[in-house]
């Protein structure tokens, strides 16, 4: 596990467009099935200690949120030949596990993630409704055997502010994690 932070991809950035399966319905999603409407890309995994450390309060913060009209997406762009942990197959069973209310997408070829510019998991990307970058960093503070309890504050003071209007959170925290596991050959240069 190498500890990786987030490369704070630039605010104001267009969300680039995807279209990827939901292994759990086998349904393809795309970014412009939501159109006008604020989104969360969380770029997740399975296995990783630092997701599996909020997956809980992750799926209540989705809950609470996509009840206020935030639309949340989260997508796994790992290796699975070296990381069978985070096949589809072991999606369907974690989305379950967790009671996912959102997507939960595999990119399979890893080209989503290069284009977003995400480096670890989780790495979170908050969009407007016109899907301009506004917040992009930190769930919150916790990390595994910190001792520090997850609540999310970091993610929904941006979130607050978002759904009401308020400019860009100038403090805006990388997330850490462990680095998405690229294909050989397939890591971008900014990883």
């Amino acid at each position: 596990m190498a500890l990786t932070p987030s490369t704070m991809l630039e605010l104001g950035t267009k969300a680039p467009e995807f279209s990827l399966l939901e292994p759990l319905t086998q349904n393809l999603v795309s970014l412009s099935d939501f159109e006008e409407m604020p989104v969360l890309i969380a770029f997740i995994c399975n296995h990783c200690p630092y997701v599996v450390l909020l997956k809980e309060a992750f799926e209540q913060f989705a809950k609470d949120y996509q009840a206020k009209g935030l639309q949340v997406i989260a997508i796994n762009s790992n290796d699975i030949e070296n990381y069978p942990a985070d096949s589809p197959e072991k999606m369907i069973e974690d989305a379950k596990n967790y009671g996912y209310s959102f997507p939960y997408l595999f990119d399979e070829t890893q080209e989503v993630a290069a284009k977003y510019k995400a480096a670890c998991t989780p790495d979170f990307f908050l969009f407007d409704r016109q899907h301009t970058l506004y917040y992009r960093g930190q769930f919150d503070n916790a990390r595994p055997n910190s001792g520090i309890m997850v609540t999310g504050n970091d993610m929904r003071n941006a979130a607050n502010s978002l759904l009401v209007g308020e400019g860009i959170p100038t403090e805006q925290v990388p997330s850490v994690g462990c680095n998405i596991k690229w294909k050989q050959g397939c890591q971008p240069e900014y990883a």
